[in-house]
């Protein structure tokens, strides 16, 4: 990096900050990798909470769970003490719960607040007067001109490097929400050829709830979570993470849907009715989506188009091909501790699916119809919560997940999570805790434990066995794998945070020993090692840092990796603020990637991988214009060390370089 360019970095780093995300959940996010990043009703979630906090006195499990900070047997111990002892008086008598510590109270403080009972009753109508509601435009670009726009080429990006998003929203509490979005990805083209209409996707949604016996009704496009994601799952959900005691999907089966991904989502009208015991959703869904086309006596698709994207002939070509109609519901039974769910998703599409003929796809889904089936409950019993779901696909082929959380002391939390899905069983929408992306192909056991020996203090550690019976893709013949982390978290305050983390992971891939030899398995290990800490140092400004270590064996090759960034974040009134980070990385290959989450403007985040060798800087920055009106810029910029390009195909950059900026503007009103 040239010397000038570190003068207005480290001067910036005394006058920014960026959108607050807890530090755990960053680290679910950043767990994730670089996958369904463009989900962000999570965080549109958080951002509305911060502003209209829940009330503990009155909120119910159903209000608090789309926070996904308190585990099962938390939400249950705070139902029951308030059952017992009537309204919270003070944030901090969380404390005498059991299952709540400072490090959780400070977690979910800027969520929540402790106040009287409402007892004011509200007529529907006045729900579309009372909300909160805004637009906002967000406009992004790489300012490098990559291989895809060289109009020379064969094959090239139709349209402009741009990429636009609008959207607009109103909500009013969790009781009514609607709104469109539009999305335009850099490369496709915007107002032209195809896309007349403007914007490559558009997306509307009306949802309420608490209309007497309607629960939740939805128009439009809508997300459908069924118990443990055995069946279908379209929300965003965490995997294995620091957070060991939140392995249980948690959701209500009906949320409005209001990102810009262009596929795990229903279009269509959906409804839940209910009373005080029983409660039943029915869901209808007609949606056109892109597939990976392949013609020859019959026309098919082999893989469903996830990315969204539209740029070339051939994506054009593909896209919108394929229609889904999809159908099913839920009947779910409340009795005290006791909750029982039946669920039930059918999916017809216009062209049947048959992928390549390989050995991994013997067992794969084909044809053009699926159907998913479940059974799914949940117990308490004092300090024990148990959790699970059988579910079966249209050829009979069985899955099975079971879990536990035990609160063994006030001090001490167990997770346990058994599942069973056999190699022939069939999922196309599911996001069940396994190692799989999807729950097909796969045994494992994990087990969790959470100690908070002082105050400040806390232990978090999971080890997780898992077994694939049949091959996989990259994978020739059955295999086992393993994944332990350990993690020691230090919090003096809610205004510093110190934890170490270590982190192994065995996932056999196959290597070629010799180019006559077929593939194999081996082991592929990965070893981090993270030192990572956050400081208040003054009202105003706060600094963040990190330190990694990654070491990978794959047979007999070995790589080593480190990363280091520092941030600073700070806030110089009440018009102007933002965060800077400066980073640098150094590893052997793609193998030995290190995932680093990073601040972006409201409701943005990104987890890129980063390897080589390099450098990398982002500046976010945020003012207010006027009142109700809010702009942020971001600018990023990563420069490596020995590379003559960036990236491959119709996305390599010539160069060393890579910048991005972001710009996005939000009205509030």
């Amino acid at each position: 990096m040239k010397a000038w360019l570190t003068i207005p970095i480290c001067l910036l780093c005394f006058f920014c900050r960026a959108q607050e995300v807890p530090g755990n959940t960053q680290q679910q996010l950043e767990d994730l990798g670089d996958e369904f990043l463009e989900d962000d009703a999570f965080l549109q979630h958080l951002e509305f909470y911060r502003k209209h906090p829940l009330n503990l006195n009155t909120a119910t499990a159903k209000d608090l769970e789309p926070l996904r900070f308190l585990s099962e047997l938390q939400l249950s111990a705070l139902i029951r003490h308030r059952s017992l002892f009537g309204k919270l008086i003070s944030i901090y008598e969380l404390q005498a719960i059991p299952g709540f510590d400072l490090v959780t109270i400070n977690k979910i403080r800027p969520f929540v607040f402790i106040g009287p009972a409402e007892t004011v009753r509200e007529n529907f109508l006045s729900r579309f007067r009372n909300g909160s509601k805004y637009a906002l435009l967000r406009y992004t670009r790489v300012l490098e001109r990559s291989a895809g726009y060289d109009t020379s080429r064969t094959t090239y990006y139709l349209g402009t490097p741009d990429r636009l998003m609008f959207r607009y929203v109103y909500q009013y509490k969790n009781q009514l929400y609607y709104g469109v979005v539009a999305d335009k990805d850099a490369g496709e083209q915007f107002f032209k050829g195809p896309q007349k209409t403007g914007f490559d996707f558009y997306s509307a949604h009306f949802f309420a709830r608490d209309l007497g016996k309607i629960k939740a009704l939805a128009v439009g496009d809508y997300t459908v979570n069924l118990g443990q994601g055995l069946t279908q799952w379209q929300s965003l959900a965490f995997g294995k993470s620091v957070e060991v005691m939140n392995i249980k999907r948690q959701l209500p089966v009906l949320m409005p849907y209001r990102s810009a991904g262009e596929f795990l989502f229903n279009r269509g009208a959906a409804i839940t009715i209910g009373g005080q015991k029983w409660e039943g959703t029915a869901f209808v869904s007609s949606k056109k989506f892109t597939g990976n086309l392949d013609t020859d006596s019959v026309e098919r698709f082999t893989s469903f188009g996830t990315s969204g994207y539209h740029r070339t002939k051939n994506e054009m070509a593909d896209r919108n091909r394929i229609t889904d109609f999809s159908f099913g519901g839920n009947l779910t039974y409340r009795g005290g501790l006791l909750k029982l769910g039946a669920n039930l998703v059918s999916h017809r599409f216009s062209l049947p699916m048959q992928k390549r003929s390989e050995p991994y796809n013997q067992f794969a889904f084909s044809g053009n119809q699926a159907m998913n089936a479940s059974i799914d409950y949940s117990y308490t019993y004092n300090n024990v919560h148990m959790f699970g779901e059988v579910a079966s696909d249209r050829k009979g082929n069985r899955a099975l997940l079971q879990g536990l959380l035990a609160s063994l002391d006030r001090k001490v939390d167990f997770s346990l999570l058994y599942r069973n899905i056999s190699k022939g069983y069939q999922n196309l929408f599911g996001n069940a805790f396994t190692e799989n992306t999807l729950p097909v192909n796969e045994k494992g056991v994990y087990a969790g434990l959470l100690i908070r020996p002082t105050t400040g203090w806390q232990l978090a550690t999971y080890a997780d066995f898992y077994t694939f019976d049949f091959l996989r893709y990259r994978v020739s013949a059955p295999s086992r794998g393993w994944d332990y982390l350990g993690q020691i978290t230090y919090t003096p305050s809610k205004k510093a945070e110190l934890y170490l983390r270590y982190r192994a992971k065995n996932k056999p891939l196959d290597e070629s020993w010799t180019p006559s030899v077929m593939d194999s398995p081996v082991d592929q290990v990965r070893k981090n090692l993270r030192l990572n800490f956050s400081a208040e140092i003054q009202p105003k400004l706060t600094i963040r840092g990190r330190t990694e270590l990654i070491w990978f064996r794959s047979g007999m090759r070995q790589e080593e990796g480190f990363l280091a960034f520092l941030e600073g974040n700070a806030r110089v009134n009440d018009k102007f603020s933002g965060n800077v980070q400066l980073q640098y990385f150094e590893t052997g290959s793609y193998d030995s990637r290190i995932y680093v989450y990073e601040n972006d403007v409201l409701y943005s985040f990104s987890i890129p991988a980063f390897y080589d060798k390099g450098l990398r800087y982002y500046l976010n920055l945020k003012t207010n214009i006027f009142r109700n009106c809010t702009l942020w810029v971001r600018f990023a910029q990563t420069i490596y060390a020995d590379r003559q390009s960036i990236g491959s195909g119709l996305d390599e950059i010539p160069g060393n370089r890579r910048s991005e900026i972001r710009g996005q503007i939000k009205w509030g009103f």
